[in-house]
């Protein structure tokens, strides 16, 4: 005989099969997790658990999100490298004798190249060579160790130093 599936206590969930679409929908227009969770009115820590135990509810997110993380992509990269686009302008165009009309005239728009969108593209698709971090490596003669020479008073200084550190940590002191 099969048994009902019971409840195992608490709340009620407020998750409903239609937040799929909604949820979808909501971050087609760049919602955030923190934005949908006040739509749904619940808090963030349920819309995560509401990810996990409704795996058609996460990947709607995910749909939803790359595409429009995609779309941003592309838009940064034509910002990047300048682009074109028609459109149109109103003018007035003589037509003689004094007279004059309003025309609207298809022309190509140009958006110059962004050089601070061309900076951020490099530093997160090239990372290695424009990050702002510049690894220094100092070499000795030929690419090896760099070698420091003392005079003999202080090599004899650090010897005894560690001499005597070394006979303290020998009989249990600091």
């Amino acid at each position: 005989m099969a048994r009902a599936k019971r409840n195992k206590g608490g709340r009620p969930t407020l998750y409903k099969p239609e937040f799929v679409k909604q949820a979808a929908k909501l971050c087609d227009l760049g919602a955030t997790d923190a934005e949908l969770a006040s739509f749904f009115g619940v808090t963030e820590v349920t819309l995560n658990r509401w990810k996990v135990s409704h795996p058609e509810f996460c990947k709607s997110i995910k749909v939803a999100k790359e595409a429009l993380d995609n779309r941003v992509e592309r838009s940064l990269y034509n910002r990047a490298v300048g682009y074109t686009y028609p459109s149109e302008k109103i003018m007035t165009v003589a037509q003689g004798g004094g007279v004059s009309s309003v025309e609207r005239v298809k022309i190509k728009e140009h958006v110059p190249p962004d050089v601070t969108a061309q900076i951020f593209w490099l530093k997160n698709r090239r990372k290695q060579d424009w990050r702002d971090k510049v690894d220094t490596e100092i070499t000795g003669k030929d690419g090896g160790a760099i070698q420091v020479e003392l005079p003999p008073v202080q090599v004899a200084q650090n010897a005894a130093f560690l001499i005597a550190k070394a006979a303290k940590a020998k009989k249990g002191e600091k």
